[in-house]
């Protein structure tokens, strides 16, 4: 049995981004196209091999700062579930620097539920692993009320379930706006132990 299966469904890049410097700003930079290495984005703030852990998994690693693999190299958006935030914040377009996107995608319904292990493999063969779901924070909300007042605070419960998914390089390669993605889900049924 293969370990994952080519689906039917694609999804095309619509977007690309690069933050510089979480520290400064979550904001991130709109490119054309990434030349992705197997430690992200080259020179982007998320990248690398390895990073601090953070409140996202302290169930695993109750002392921040423990470093652990990279698995959180890539934050890539669904534009349909963008829309969706929007339409709740009550804004026309919600821009995806304001996220701090590295990517995002436009053909997957549901993407942020996508199961974790998807491949999303562009032309070049520059291919994604996606992680897990993304869980919305407050480091948009803050962004978003700074560009649109008054639409900032309800970001994390308009974007719950929509928030997008993490994901690190797996091999290097291209990736480019309008890049059609083809994806591979792993083969295998849902567990029945959680």
């Amino acid at each position: 049995m293969a370990g994952l299966k080519k689906i039917d469904a694609t999804a095309t890049v619509t977007w690309l981004g690069w933050v510089e410097s979480r520290e400064d700003t979550l904001r991130a930079e709109p490119l054309e196209a990434a030349e992705a290495t197997l430690d992200g984005f080259p020179g982007e703030d998320h990248g690398g091999a390895t990073r601090p852990s953070c409140s996202r998994v302290l169930a695993l690693y109750p002392e921040r700062g423990t470093i652990i693999r990279n698995t959180r190299q890539l934050s890539i958006l669904s534009a349909e579930e963008l829309a969706e935030i929007a339409t709740t914040l009550d804004l026309d377009v919600l821009s995806p620097d304001l996220l701090g996107a590295s990517l995002v995608i436009s053909g997957l319904p549901d993407f942020s539920h996508i199961p974790p292990g998807t491949r999303l493999q562009a032309p070049s063969g520059a291919t994604i692993t996606v992680d897990v779901e993304n869980g919305p924070c407050n480091f948009p909300a803050r962004e978003i009320e700074d560009t649109h007042p008054g639409h900032g605070k309800g970001f994390k419960v308009a974007a719950m379930g929509k928030r997008g998914v993490t994901g690190w390089i797996e091999r290097a390669g291209r990736i480019a706006l309008g890049d059609t993605l083809t994806v591979f889900i792993p083969d295998q049924p849902a567990w029945a132990g959680a």
